[in-house]
């Protein structure tokens, strides 16, 4: 099948036959300066790994056949290419490219640009980096590969979705994340703040419709100064990824093929030698016993990745196609939690009337669906009922016998020893309350590029995003009854999500005499989105009529089912940017837009227009400078972006209850509402030294968010409202980003790069509306607070401490320690400063790959660790009663007299509690990992009589090992991926790492 498929291809794309005869290519690369022969230049057949370098003497031989595009690079130089003909030799001369800067790089709404021209930090990351050691989600594969970067991988397990931040939190109550943009288009932003494919606390997001496989390079505009063409969507920085297209030439097939073995990294240190006194849940007896002590590792399952890909690429000179079609099939580490998703690409590239019209079409489907990814916190989560259970029983009579039959209601019912509201048998919960997700996205773009004249373009594009997701869980009869009604419970939603985007574009590009260079875009854009068109329901605690029987026929009258239409957001834009050049060593970025906002419709400010400058210095090209500097820019930027509110702020509507009633709306109408101001500075240089062989990047940045929409309690007695939202706030963020390039050693066989990416960011809370007292907070769990305070900073972490002495002893009353009355800020939940360092080494044919991250300062805190020391199940519990008790620097309140030694349940019982001490549990973020590992060999096939022009097999490996970690759990996981509880460890699954091979092969 597959066979055939690939001559189809090769038919349609009109290209040459499939097995072209190889033949052997000779030539020489000399210095287009001298003609000195180059030695240790790169050359590589064009979308292969084929590859070889010249020797001392200028002089190559490599397998490649006729129509060929052979590509040489070079250190210093400008990447040369070449066509194999009809003769064997190519001899090549390559010109110098001192600053290696004239390579134009794709910047916002598709537009491109030199990288020596910009204003703006800009970082790319391209394929092979993304594809290196594989991950369900690539977007986790630039963690530490790029600076100003914050990636937190999901803890929900296959099929989670990953945090993304660019330059720290910026909205009160608002959102942070960056716009995603796929070939110049925008993907949808969940700006509504719905629940969906782009949204959720843990829903996956919209990246999965792509294969990594497809993309060519992703490129980081860090902040709002490089990404105001985009409006508000790229007020949190953009992140730019361009796909792969096909390619003139004969026609390529390449397929790729990675299994990875998936295992935990760390679970929590329990105790297995104390049991429960009689029939209690705590195992707090004092008398050692011969328990299991295997029944929570036996849980954990090995996870099983697969990834498969094939593509075919190739055309003509008027025609180039691109196919692929990808598959990733994973089982997580938890029974029963699958992960399927299925890609396909089509990209077309047609040149009409003598190459003035191109014509550029590009169709993405993806098919993904998720069951069983654990929750994290203790509700309906079979990791609490691991963990808790009572030493001295044995956990494999409810694991067999998870159900038993309930003769008076004829029904399956849950098998486990206590009801409790933490707590239910981990395997009644996998098999009985599944859950599931489904989603099914399309997305379809035309592009239309027309050469008015030599220096005048015009480009037209619209696209269609489309989405239908499905999120299902079903909770049978007897499940834990603190969530679930007697006869089960039932939450189900479907819905679609769409976005209709069309822009045109205008580009004018010339010299404006012997000085003078001038680059200006004028354009316009319609965005029109709709999130949540469909039902939902969600039974809860008021049940079904008949037990397990999930319909809507089922439901009792008290609960709706609901039909959504969560909101549909226009906007409407139009933008200008003109750069303009003075000796090829000055440029000066303008840029303006002006937004019309559906969102704001009522305000009279609906329309609103923002500025951004920008100002480039090659001081390289204005100065002599010493030899050994080879390239000197300095930059700086400052830009505004208005920023609407969310759907249904302005004119919040009634609702209609379950039973035929109306829900009054108690929201005053915002109808005095402002657009949100970031107004956002950066200043930058970048250095090259040695013919670039040392690169150093430096950027500090400062934002300040304004006019942020809060929610505020109104004065009583103003006409039934009770809330109201008001233009207040204010948030700054300052920092730092530094990359470092080196290419330490560089030979005939060997060469060695590496990069290191530093992160350092300050968020400051400077105002927080008209009640200076007043308290957001982000997130809340039994002795974790996030808040947001007046004169704080974002994701500050307020616990309850041990209530001290002016001594500094911990207060007792009644043998058990005080906590203050009220919690108090013990730090904060983001790092201080963060650090990726990336290496790649090539020996002949073998090539070798290691990243590695670090994060340094900040708090996390963990829940897990609380709850297991108040139950007596953590190791620290057993240890304590080996030890006869706790060692405390204490004072008894009433007598004053000092304490020294606790008992082990009066401590762990007091801290571990709900509500207990939370300072007990709070730990330094600071850790050091081994982030990635890639072993590889590329075959030499020249001589094989194979069809096959490149082959190559890598080990893999993904978030291997610790150096270094003070938290119980991997502090870098996501309890969920919008703002709300990070840093918190409330029974997250535990952190995987991943092992396994690559094979690459292309035909």
């Amino acid at each position: 099948m597959i066979k055939r498929l690939i001559v189809c291809f090769a038919l349609l794309l009109g290209t040459y036959p499939l097995m072209a005869q190889d033949k052997t290519v000779t030539g020489t690369v000399t210095d287009a300066n001298d003609g000195a022969p180059l030695p240790g230049v790169n050359v590589l057949v064009q979308g292969t790994t084929n590859g070889t370098q010249t020797d001392f003497d200028g002089n190559y031989s490599i397998e490649a056949a006729e129509g060929d595009i052979l590509v040489f690079s070079y250190l210093g130089t400008k990447t040369q290419t070449a066509t194999v003909g009809s003769t064997n030799t190519v001899d090549v001369a390559m010109e110098e490219d001192a600053s290696q800067l004239d390579e134009v790089v794709v910047t916002a709404l598709g537009i491109k640009r030199q990288e020596k021209t910009l204003t703006y930090a800009q970082q790319s990351v391209d394929s092979d980096e993304l594809t290196k050691t594989r991950d369900p989600n690539f977007m986790n594969a630039l963690s530490g590969k790029t600076a100003g970067v914050e990636i937190k991988k999901s803890s929900s397990g296959a099929g989670g979705s990953t945090k993304i931040l660019l330059r720290g939190n910026k909205s009160l109550s608002g959102d942070s994340s960056p716009l995603f943009v796929i070939d110049g288009i925008p993907m949808a932003n969940n700006k509504g703040g719905q629940p969906g494919m782009w949204g959720g606390s843990d829903s996956g997001d919209g990246l999965s419709a792509i294969n990594p496989d497809d993309i060519e390079s992703i490129s980081i505009l860090r902040g709002a100064n490089a990404a105001v063409l985009y409006g508000s969507q790229g007020a949190n920085g953009v992140v730019l990824i361009t796909t792969k297209s096909g390619s003139q030439g004969k026609t390529t097939v390449t397929v790729n093929s990675s299994y990875t073995f998936e295992h935990y990294l760390e679970l929590p240190d329990l105790q297995y030698k104390y049991g429960a006194i009689g029939a209690a849940k705590e195992s707090w007896d004092t008398t050692p016993g011969d328990y299991q002590s295997d029944y929570v590792e036996d849980f954990f399952q090995t996870g099983h990745n697969f990834f498969n890909s094939v593509s075919v690429s190739g055309g003509t000179d008027k025609t180039q196609a691109y196919f692929s079609y990808g598959n990733i099939s994973a089982t997580g580490i938890t029974p029963m939690n699958k992960y399927l998703k299925n890609n396909f690409t089509f990209k077309q590239s047609t040149k009409l009337f003598n190459d003035k019209l191109t014509i550029t079409s590009n169709v993405i489907g993806a098919v993904e669906s998720s069951k069983n990814r654990l929750p994290s916190g203790y509700y309906l989560n079979p990791l609490t009922g691991l963990y808790f259970f009572p030493r001295n029983r044995n956990f494999y009579n409810y694991k067999n016998n998870y159900e038993v039959f309930d003769q008076e209601r004829n029904i399956m019912a849950q098998n486990w020893f206590v009801s409790d509201h933490h707590q239910s048998n981990p395997y009644w919960i996998l098999n009985n309350e599944p859950q599931t997700d489904r989603r099914d996205r399309f997305i379809g773009n035309l592009t239309l590029s027309y050469d008015i004249m030599d220096n005048l373009s015009l480009q037209v594009r619209g696209n269609y995003d489309y989405a239908t997701i499905t999120k299902e869980q079903q909770h049978a009869a007897t499940s834990n009854s603190t969530n679930v009604h007697p006869n089960g419970a039932w939450d189900y939603q479907k819905y679609q999500d769409k976005l209709l985007y069309t822009d045109a574009i205008l580009n004018y590009n010339t010299d404006l005499g012997e000085d003078f260079s001038l680059n200006a875009t004028l354009g316009a854009s319609h965005q029109e989105t709709k999130y949540g068109i469909g039902v939902q329901v969600n039974t809860g605690t008021l049940g079904l009529l008949y037990p397990n029987e999930f319909y809507f026929q089922n439901l009792p009258t008290n609960v709706q089912v609901q039909s959504i239409t969560n909101g549909t957001i226009i906007k409407e834009g139009i933008f200008a940017n003109a750069q303009i050049g003075f000796k090829e060593m000055l440029f000066l970025d303008i840029q303006g837009r002006n937004d019309w906002a559906s969102t704001l419709a009522l305000t009279g400010n609906d329309s609103y227009f923002y500025p951004s400058l920008g100002l480039t210095a090659l001081l390289s090209e204005m100065f002599t400078l010493p030899e050994a500097i080879s390239f000197l820019k300095l930059r700086g930027s400052w830009t505004q972006v208005g920023n609407e509110v969310p759907f249904n702020r302005i004119n919040p509507q009634n609702s209609i209850t379950a039973n035929g009633g109306v829900s009054r709306n108690t929201t005053r109408p915002f109808l005095d509402a402002k657009p949100e101001i970031i107004t956002s500075s950066e200043v930058g240089a970048d250095l090259r030294f040695f013919n670039n062989r040392l690169g150093l990047d430096f950027t500090y940045y400062f934002i300040k968010s304004e006019d942020q929409y809060i929610s505020v309690p109104t004065t009583s007695g103003q006409g039934g409202y009770t809330q109201e939202y008001i233009n207040a706030g204010e948030i700054t963020n300052k920092g730092v980003e530094i990359t470092l390039n080196t290419i330490p050693i560089q030979s005939e066989d060997f060469e060695w790069s590496s990069s290191f990416n530093f992160t350092s960011n300050r968020n400051e809370v400077v105002d927080i509306g008209p009640d200076d007292e007043r308290i957001f907070n982000l997130g809340s769990s039994e002795g974790y607070y996030s808040r947001l305070i007046e004169g704080g900073r974002y994701n500050d972490l307020y616990v309850n401490k041990f209530l001290r002495d002016d001594q500094g002893r911990i207060i007792f009353s009644e043998g058990a320690p005080r906590k203050t009355d009220l919690p108090e800020l013990i730090g904060n939940l983001d790092p201080k400063a963060s650090l990726g360092w990336n290496n790649s080494v090539s020996f002949k044919r073998f090539t070798f790959g290691a990243l590695i991250n670090a994060k340094f300062g900040g708090k996390v805190f963990s829940q897990t660790q609380s709850m297991l020391d108040g139950y007596g199940v953590s190791q620290v519990t057993a240890d304590a009663r080996d030890a006869g008790g706790v060692t405390v620097n204490g004072v008894d309140e009433a007598t004053g007299a000092a304490i020294t030694t606790v008992d082990a349940e009066t401590w762990y019982r007091a801290i571990g509690d709900r509500n207990g001490v939370g300072e007990a549990y709070v730990y330094d973020r600071t850790n050091v990992k081994l982030s990635q590992l890639s072993v590889g060999y590329n075959f030499d096939l020249s001589n094989s009589g194979l069809p096959i022009q490149a082959a190559s097999l890598s080990f893999i490996g993904n978030n291997l090992f610790f150096f270094y970690k003070d938290a119980p759990f991997d502090p870098e996981l996501a309890i969920s991926t919008n703002q709300n509880a990070q840093g918190l460890d409330n029974f997250n699954l535990p952190s995987t790492g991943t092992y396994g091979f690559n094979l690459k092969l292309t035909f």
